[in-house]
């Protein structure tokens, strides 16, 4: 759920994770982000053990959650981490949001993975996206 150096229960945890929530809602909106936009939500979990990720991946996507593919990282003391994004469109909204992070931090208890937090990116009329690769584009 957290990093096992820093054990909180989970409702702890929530709490804590309801603080940042507001704060990155806040950030956003203060650095012009629209506020009526719709947002996709990445909720960012990891595991050590790749089946213990596929399964908590599964109970996520049951969840209604879009679940992306899996990639193999490392923590900053070299270990291997296996981590997937569990996302879900929504406006800024706090109550909307914790209660994704709230599912989101009982399945890390209940299949033993880590919670990491959730981000999102700028909406706006000025907000750069990548370009991307559509083969139909150069054809046409």
């Amino acid at each position: 759920m957290s990093h096992e150096d820093e054990y909180l229960s989970v409702e702890a945890f929530i709490e804590m994770q309801k603080e940042e929530t507001r704060d990155i809602i806040q950030a956003l909106l203060d650095d012009g982000s629209d506020p009526e936009a719709l947002y996709d939500i990445e909720h960012h979990l990891f595991a050590e053990d790749f089946e213990i990720l596929e399964k908590a991946a599964v109970e996520a996507f049951k969840l209604g959650f879009e679940v992306l593919e899996a990639e193999e990282t490392e923590d900053e003391d070299g270990h291997k981490l296996f981590c997937f994004d569990a996302t879900m469109q929504s406006v800024l909204d706090p109550q909307a949001i914790d209660q994704q992070v709230a599912k989101l931090v009982e399945l890390a208890e209940k299949f033993d993975v880590i919670y990491d937090g959730w981000g999102t990116y700028y909406e706006g009329e000025d907000a750069l996206y990548p370009e991307e690769d559509d083969e139909d584009e150069e054809q046409a």
